[in-house]
């Protein structure tokens, strides 16, 4: 009976052992208890058409570099008070919004809708992944510079600082399911998780996302998960 005893108690710790094991090596590759990455809503934003420019490309468009008009969510953003004509094989788009500051490479984000209208395929990448991507014109009053690639639809993902990261159990790079609370709640899956100090907690979806979920100003999004893949 005393041996039977001991042997339950030892496989009882070993259990136990193992249990502690496993959660630790979890949290160490970077994986939230789902009580943390439902730490609260998250501020869902439109990222409209718009275009990076580095400092060459905005003084050839506009013979200076980019002036502020009024600054953005994200700390140390803003939109300019220049715009651009994007030019494609089959359409135009007119008075594109160019945001700040210059970037080292030139970049230019649009929706699928968009892309349609002007007769490309950019694919669905993270901003600045621009290599093997489609070309465009950009024309202003005074200028015109031609990309050999650099636009893309820009892939959904939340901004967060680190204080943030820790709160919601997350970490950079991490991918997420998210549902939206809006007038036509939807989830979204494999958003990325940007981690950095100079962020503000805010998730970005482009046009086509929004007008498909109901999206309007004050719209909050929840993590419900990590992404399966």
């Amino acid at each position: 009976m005393m041996n039977e005893q001991a042997i339950s108690e030892q496989t009882i710790k070993t259990l136990l052992t193992e249990v502690v094991r496993k959660v630790v090596a979890e949290q160490s590759c970077g994986h939230a208890t789902p009580g943390a990455m439902h730490a609260g809503p998250i501020p869902v934003e439109i990222s409209a058409r718009h275009a990076h420019l580095s400092r060459n490309d905005a003084i050839t468009l506009f013979g200076e570099a980019l002036r502020p008009e009024r600054p953005l969510s994200q700390p140390g953003q803003f939109l300019s008070t220049d715009r651009v004509r994007l030019i494609g094989p089959k359409g135009v788009m007119d008075k594109v919004a160019v945001l700040g500051p210059s970037r080292e490479t030139s970049q230019v984000e649009i929706s699928k809708t968009d892309a349609r209208i002007l007769g490309i395929t950019p694919p669905v990448r993270q901003s600045g992944d621009i290599h093997d991507t489609p070309g465009i014109i950009l024309t202003s009053p005074t200028g015109i510079v031609g990309l050999e690639q650099g636009v893309i639809v820009a892939s959904r993902h939340i901004h967060m600082n680190v204080e943030d990261a820790n709160r919601f159990g997350l970490h950079d790079k991490d991918m997420v399911d998210v549902r939206l609370e809006t007038e036509r709640p939807m989830v979204l899956e494999n958003v990325l998780v940007r981690v950095s100090d100079n962020f503000k907690l805010a998730m970005h979806i482009d046009a086509d996302e929004g007008n498909s979920a109901g999206w309007k100003k004050g719209a909050v999004g929840y993590i419900i998960g990590h992404s399966r893949g």
